[in-house]
């Protein structure tokens, strides 16, 4: 039931119109004077009394033959109005069943919406994204098969587990935002494109109103109903990064930054208290100076998984948007960030008039300062690490890492 699908043609329509022309045949029938009875079930009624005797039987057969043609003539005028209208209706579901973006398209402010452009594109496209987002949904399929046995382990979701994503409904998109994955600057890209004309450039946005709960609707405040119709029927997407380098990166926003005082006092405290041998006072009161040694253990800890599902900020992007029971019909990379979110501009419509904002590329987490933070970790910590990232590595397509010492 989490699957988009498109909408099927059925033939209610068809037995409506059959249903019509069979009463108004009905109708006319019973509007012919003599021909039918004011009693269901009853023969017709002839007039009483004997015929005048001045009437010949000629005249009496030329009268009757000539009412017979009349009604000939408009029974097949009213056939033939009938047969064709029936004829153009059976046309009419047969071409919706072969193109059934016509029926949402008729409808939807008279373009196409994002899903029409994806899956079945108005212009050709010479960069080959379409043929690339196809590969990156087959990883994500093929990986949950694979590890059914592991991904399906819970069956069912609850709207709790849908907070992560963000309804925009003039456009009919759905996104599951992952921290650390340029999610204030999409979050102002939906608070422009929910706005209705609110704003205009994301960047005019305070980065901490994007991150306001009342500022942008998620799927979690829905109705069941309304929910299972926005997953069949939006077009969802998501972005992800190399499990690691996000890693690296959400220590170093949350724990080297002096203005997240609220993680140091949340979570510092927290794992310099398990994690540290003789913490001075000052540490265990603020925990302002977790070292990413102390932040791995926490993460692999057992007691750790028991209290309960991880920060967002380190959390599996499986665990937050749930893409083995979520069909997302596209999965963007932090990578190639500009050019995939750009592109999912240009499919909503509205990509002459918005662009995604740029980064800087400068104070971004890479692949090898993210090695020098795994330096000191453990071989058996990396493996308990890639352990609990392991499905993020596999379906979205990212390598071990060549730093990594697993064996």
């Amino acid at each position: 039931m989490w699957t988009s699908s498109f909408p099927q043609t059925g033939g209610e329509g068809v037995y409506h119109i059959a249903a019509v022309v069979h009463s108004e045949l009905g109708s006319f029938v019973s509007l012919t004077g003599g021909l039918s009875s004011s009693v269901p079930g009853r023969p017709p009624e002839l007039p009483l009394g004997p015929p005048p005797a001045a009437r010949s039987l000629s005249v009496l057969m030329k009268q009757t033959l000539g009412e017979l043609m009349r009604m000939s003539r408009i029974c097949r005028m009213l056939f033939a109005t009938c047969l064709g209208s029936f004829i153009l209706v059976i046309f009419y579901f047969q071409m919706m069943q072969r193109n059934p973006f016509v029926v949402d398209g008729c409808c939807r402010k008279g373009s196409r919406n994002a899903l029409q452009e994806l899956y079945s594109p108005s212009q050709l496209d010479p960069s080959g994204a379409a043929v690339l987002h196809q590969a990156r949904r087959d990883q994500v399929v093929e990986s949950c098969r694979v590890n059914s046995a592991f991904s399906r382990k819970r069956r069912v979701l609850t709207p709790g587990d849908l907070k992560h994503l963000v309804v925009d409904e003039d456009h009919e998109l759905i996104y599951c935002y992952v921290p650390k994955v340029a999610c204030t600057n999409w979050k102002r890209v939906m608070m422009v494109l929910t706005g209705r004309g609110k704003y205009s450039d994301p960047m005019e946005i305070p980065s901490n109103q994007a991150h306001v709960p009342s500022n942008l609707k998620t799927l979690n405040q829905y109705s069941i109903a309304e929910i299972n119709h926005r997953l069949k029927n939006y077009f969802k997407f998501l972005f992800v990064r190399e499990p690691f380098e996000r890693l690296v990166s959400a220590y170093r926003n949350k724990f080297t930054l002096k203005y997240n005082a609220s993680f140091h006092k949340r979570f510092g405290t927290r794992i310099i208290r398990r994690y540290r041998k003789n913490a001075t006072q000052d540490a265990l009161i603020n925990g302002a100076d977790v070292k990413f040694k102390e932040f791995i253990e926490y993460l692999v800890d057992p007691a750790t998984q028991r209290d309960g599902p991880l920060n967002e900020h380190w959390q599996t992007v499986y665990q937050l948007c749930h893409p083995c029971h979520i069909h997302y019909d596209m999965v963007g990379k932090y990578e190639t960030l500009e050019e995939d979110a750009n592109y999912i501009l240009r499919l909503v419509g509205v990509g002459d008039s918005l662009r995604f904002p740029s980064y800087a590329k400068s104070t971004r987490t890479t692949d090898t300062m993210t090695a020098q933070f795994f330096s000191n970790i453990s071989s058996q910590q990396q493996v308990q690490l890639y352990q609990l990232y392991k499905m993020d590595f596999l379906m979205f397509n990212y390598s071990i890492p060549s730093y990594l010492k697993l064996d």
